[in-house]
């Protein structure tokens, strides 16, 4: 049988007509089909269909047979495997899954800085190196590569580089992006390439100022005007992070109650955190003038929370070479030196963890009574100054 002709085809009656190449034309009953059949590189006979007469004229069947014999051996096989990566999802580069990351948990972050902090830090020093690189594709060359020129200079950044692009490449394995061992992991992967951070960068202890310089510091501290100086006497006596005193709301505080509850979102712990309150800082609370639709105890001018710089500035108008941190150490010191029996109390002041997994089962107390002592004889020995302590 000769070439099929486009006039006839619906004429035909049932039947399998070649056209040539490969080409057929089936008829069945009211159905007319176009098939290409071929031998596929196992020399097995494959049959694929490619429309009815409605859909593809006898012109258009044959280019499509032509294209085919040119673009692959096995177009069934072809356009499987395109079904197939169809149906699996696009690998997100790194800067997707590290912003995917930030937006999942920064909610759950003490500090609402924290994200824009993550962010700022992967845009300089991570995203120049990974953030093009698809998820699945990034190696421990890539990390090695994003942190040698600042593992030396700058290990502390260095370090939070590695530890938050660890966070995203796990986030990305557990979403099904990636498969096996973490390529910014330092166990047994990164330990042997780069040097121990204790080989390369001193730890720096908060400067801290001289518990028994604190009453002068407080008369000078007290003597000023302003919010950031109420903010700062309300830390040291609470013996709070700069933070948790800046982010303070006032429905957390009850005054009647001297208890100041600290929500687990906010503290470093994650574990509600409260805070007895000295009649020094009732004092100091009832001072402070409400802001009418502000919730912060300590609003800045535009009614959002402190800047950490704020109290840093206000600390350095009185001293220099004093953090603001510093002073949870200079009540830390005092409480050893001064307060016999003080040491879990102390601890439990700072919010840390005492003792070890055994030992806290054990002790259910937070020593509240305690606590309460210790931070009010705090307060009396702030308002003392080196002539009468």
């Amino acid at each position: 049988m000769g070439k099929l002709h486009a006039v006839s085809l619906t004429r035909l009656p049932d039947g399998k007509y070649p056209d040539g190449d490969g080409l057929y034309f089936f008829v069945r009953g009211a159905s007319r089909t176009w098939f290409y059949r071929y031998t596929d590189d196992q020399r097995c006979r494959r049959t694929m269909g490619l429309g009815s007469l409605s859909e593809v004229g006898l012109k258009e069947a044959r280019a499509l047979v032509a294209n085919l014999k040119i673009q692959s051996a096995d177009p069934i096989a072809d356009r499987r495997e395109k079904r197939i990566k169809a149906r699996v999802p696009k690998k997100p580069n790194f800067e997707i899954c590290a912003t995917n990351y930030i937006e999942t948990n920064k909610s759950g972050w003490s500090n609402p800085k924290h994200a824009a902090q993550w962010t700022s830090t992967l845009k300089n020093y991570a995203y120049p190196t990974l953030g093009h690189l698809p998820i699945d594709e990034i190696a421990v060359s890539h990390i090695y590569e994003t942190l040698k020129p600042i593992w030396a200079t700058k290990n502390e950044t260095a370090r939070r580089v590695r530890g938050r692009g660890d966070s995203v490449l796990s986030f990305a394995t557990v979403h099904g992006y990636r498969l096996g061992a973490n390529p910014a992991g330092w166990r047994g992967n990164l330990d042997h390439l780069l040097p121990a951070a204790s080989k390369v960068n001193k730890v720096k202890h908060h400067a801290s100022l001289d518990y028994r310089q604190i009453g002068t510091f407080m008369t000078q501290l007290r003597a000023m005007k302003g919010i950031g100086a109420r903010c700062l006497e309300f830390a040291i006596l609470t013996a709070c992070r700069s933070n948790e005193a800046r982010y303070a709301l006032w429905s957390e505080i009850d005054l009647i109650a001297k208890v100041w509850t600290i929500p687990p979102q906010k503290m470093k712990g994650r574990k509600e955190h409260r805070v007895p309150l000295s009649d020094a800082t009732i004092t100091l609370l009832k001072g402070l003038r409400k802001v009418e639709d502000c919730p912060y105890v300590f609003p800045s001018t535009k009614l959002g929370s402190l800047s950490d710089m704020t109290l840093t500035a206000t600390c350095r108008r009185i001293t220099t070479g004093v953090t603001v941190h510093g002073f949870r150490s200079s009540f830390r010191t005092w409480a050893i030196e001064c307060i016999s029996d003080s040491y879990e109390a102390a601890e439990m002041c700072l919010a840390h963890t005492v003792g070890n997994s055994v030992e806290r089962a054990y002790m259910r107390s937070d020593l509240w009574n305690k606590r309460t002592n210790l931070l009010a004889e705090w307060a009396h020995y702030c308002s003392l100054t080196p002539a009468s302590s």
